[in-house]
């Protein structure tokens, strides 16, 4: 059983190179009880590929959940910002 969730979802946008990619990161468990981490990436407006990787306990996952969150923001990743939704 996962202690917390994890979910991450980051861009990489640049107009002037023509790039819009997403990559998308969580901790889910499986029909077993076991942490799963699933990699998804791709161009924005895509459904990308997907990765999936298992492992048997929860601190091997949430370890190459934060090393690849490492890699990508190296990369330029951002989460994206979200507008508050306001009343007129």
């Amino acid at each position: 059983m996962l202690i917390q969730p994890y979910h991450l979802y980051v861009e990489r946008v640049d107009p002037d190179r023509n790039m819009a990619r997403f990559y998308t990161l969580a901790i889910e468990p499986t029909l077993f009880g076991t942490p799963r981490l699933l990699r998804r990436w791709g161009r924005i407006g895509t459904l990308g590929r997907t990765m999936v990787h298992d492992f048997e306990r929860e601190e091997e996952a949430v370890a190459l959940f934060l090393d690849l969150l490492r890699e990508r923001r190296a990369r330029g990743y951002r989460v994206k910002s979200v507008e508050p939704l306001t009343r007129g």
